[in-house]
Parts: C-alpha cells; sequence; structure tokens
C-alpha cells in the first residue's frame, strides 16, 4: 500500500520528479565523469610508457612522475647507462611542451627508438628526415585537423611527414638533435630508456643505477606505472574530492527543495493521512521512499549520462582520454543517495509533526 502511495505521488507531480532525478544524474555524471577523466589522463601515460618497449626508466632529480617534459639532465649519461651490465639498449628522449598544456613534442634517435618499441604503425606518410619534420599521433591529428604535409607552428614551422598509431611515449616526435637546437636544450634529455638483456635482470640493473646515479628516479617500468596514480599525483585526490563535495551539495539541494515543495503542496493530503491513524514514522517513511527511488532513477540517469559524456570529450576533446571506472558506480550512487536523504530529513520532520487539524484546514 506504502509502496503504491509513493509511486502515485511521484506521477502525479511528473516534471517537477522528472528534473529532480536529472539534477540527481547531474551529480552522479559529474562525479563519473571527472574520474573518468583523471583515471583515463592517468592510464594513458601509463600505456604510452609501456607502448615504448623499455625495461627500465631514468628521469631527472626532482622531475615529476606525471609528465615526460619535466626536469632534464646531460645527453653524456645515456652513453654511461650503455657500458652498464645487463644493458641491451639504452635511448634518451626530449619532451618539450608546445602549444597547450597538453601537447608535447618528443625528440628521439629514430632508429634507436624504433628497435627498442618496435617501430611506429603509419596511418599516412612516413617518417621525419629533415630537421624540422615531425610525425604525430592519430589523436592529436584528429583533433587538429592535420594530415601528412601539414604545417605546425610551435614557435618555429614544423611539417607533419606522418601520422602513427598513438600509444608510444608521445603524440608529436621528431629529430632529438631538431628538438634540443630548436628549443634551446642542446645536449639535454628529459628520459632515458632502458632495455635490459633478460628480465630477471632487471631488479640487479635498477638497483646499479641507483647506485650510479644517486639522487636521479631510477624504476623498472613495472614500479614506474603503478606510481601512475591519483594517490601520486599532487592535489588530484584534493581536486576530485571538492568536485565531489560541490556534486553532494547539488544533489543535497535540489532535493531538499523538491521535498520542502511536495510537503506544502500535500500538505491536505498529510492531514488526512494522520487523521486516519498515521503515525508521524509512516508520513516520514512515505517521504523517504520517495527519495529513495528519486535517487535510484537519477543514479541510472547519471551512470547512462557518463557514457554520453565520455562520447563528447572522445569526439571534441580527444586529448581528455576517459574511460568508465566501473568501481566508482556504486560510490557515486552512494553519495548522491546519501546527500538526497539528508535533504529530505527537515522535509520529512515537518511532514511528520504537521497537526491533523491545522492541515486539514489548510489552503
Amino acid at each position: 500500500m506504502i509502496n503504491r502511495l509513493v509511486f502515485e505521488n511521484l506521477k502525479h507531480r511528473p516534471v517537477r520528479t522528472l528534473l529532480s532525478a536529472l539534477a540527481i544524474g547531474v551529480q552522479v555524471v559529474l562525479m563519473l565523469t571527472l574520474v573518468g577523466v583523471s583515471e583515463g589522463m592517468l592510464h594513458d601515460v601509463a600505456e604510452r610508457s609501456r607502448g615504448t618497449g623499455a625495461d627500465v626508466i631514468i628521469r631527472a632529480p626532482g622531475s615529476s612522475i606525471l609528465t615526460f617534459s619535466s626536469g632534464t639532465m646531460d645527453e653524456r649519461i645515456v652513453g654511461k647507462v650503455r657500458e652498464q651490465p645487463h644493458v641491451a639498449l639504452a635511448t634518451g628522449s626530449l619532451v618539450h611542451p608546445v602549444g597547450n598544456a597538453f601537447n608535447a613534442i618528443a625528440g628521439i634517435n629514430l632508429a634507436q627508438f624504433n628497435e627498442m618499441s618496435g617501430g611506429f604503425q603509419y596511418i599516412e606518410g612516413g617518417p621525419f628526415t629533415e630537421p624540422h619534420d615531425m610525425i604525430i599521433d592519430s589523436v592529436d591529428a584528429s583533433e587538429a585537423h592535420l594530415h601528412a604535409g601539414s604545417v605546425v607552428d610551435f614557435g618555429v614551422p614544423w611539417r607533419v611527414t606522418g601520422i602513427v598509431v598513438p600509444g608510444k611515449m608521445s603524440r608529436m616526435f621528431a629529430d632529438l638533435k631538431s628538438v634540443q637546437d630548436t628549443y634551446s636544450s642542446s645536449g639535454q634529455v628529459s628520459v632515458i630508456w632502458v632495455k635490459v638483456d633478460q628480465p630477471q635482470n632487471i631488479p640487479l640493473v635498477v638497483d646499479e643505477f641507483k647506485k650510479l646515479l644517486p639522487g636521479y628516479g631510477v624504476w623498472s617500468l613495472a614500479d614506474y606505472v603503478s606510481l601512475v596514480s591519483a594517490d601520486n599525483v599532487p592535489m588530484l585526490r584534493e581536486f576530485t574530492g571538492v568536485v565531489i563535495g560541490i556534486g553532494a551539495v547539488i544533489g543535497f539541494l535540489v532535493v531538499f527543495l523538491s521535498m520542502y515543495t511536495a510537503v506544502l503542496e500535500r500538505t491536505r493530503e498529510i492531514g488526512i493521512l494522520k487523521a486516519l491513524g498515521a503515525s508521524p514514522g509512516y508520513v516520514l517513511g512515505i517521504l523517504l521512499r520517495e527519495t529513495v527511488l528519486l535517487a535510484m532513477v537519477g543514479m541510472i540517469a547519471g551512470i547512462a549520462l557518463s557514457y554520453g559524456a565520455r562520447a563528447l570529450l572522445t569526439q571534441f576533446a580527444p586529448n581528455f582520454t576517459t574511460i568508465i571506472v566501473y568501481s566508482w558506480w556504486p560510490r557515486a550512487g552512494l553519495i548522491a543517495l546519501l546527500a538526497a536523504l539528508i535533504g529530505a530529513i527537515y522535509p520529512g520532520l515537518k511532514a511528520a509533526r504537521q497537526d491533523p487539524i491545522e492541515a486539514l484546514s489548510y489552503d
């Protein structure tokens, strides 16, 4: 009986019910999209690191683990690394930010990088051959509408010679010497990638490099990838918490206003229920059940909308790699439900405390 009453109450006001559920859905999609973008960007960094084919990575002292363009070191270190036991191949790269905050051009020794990574897969065009030639992956090419033969101005004009499949360290590549000379970083590299002769020798090589290069960041690729997480990115967890908090406040206010208005509109109805013997708990239960139903519908709508948000970001901002984080579905749903229930408590208590005689005379 009570469940039927809940459904009928929501059906009686379809526009407000729909808007309330959609507002809760916006709260959910806000959380899921933010988490999806942050986790997607970190996942993309990890996958592009794996795409190099390296076993060990060496970074300059004090450099950020998230970007390859922070901090440089003397290119001559690459030669010392190659001389160490169990090193099959070592190559350095210089990653320099260009354009916006999400773009960087990687200077590489193409022959060495191809040997380590297995080579690029060309969708269009071919490798760079001249000093200001570059290749670009299909993600950046699609976003900037570039093709083989296009010219891009990053302080100096760069000619695109090829479009490649993404997934290898960076999105744009050029000759190492050209990048060094163009951006005043002669003799400098950002990262040294190392291929070890046998997998079982990776821990030994890492230990030797830590002794050889004190203060430098030295990790096996597996350890480095494990560090690329929200917990190790400065302020990302705090930023996520703030946005989730804003979403929870939105859900609270929406449900509070919706339930408060519903109580005022249904004053006579509540008076009739109490005159017929309904207890305060019964009246409160009706409103809380309505709130739970609204939150569930909003959660489902938010999950569905998160797929739409991912599709829009993929279409219009492909650099914002977004994934669906299934583990956050119950978390986002629980946060939305708690915010909605908190928002319904005061209106529910107000309804439960109404005097039936005053409620019946309410106009």
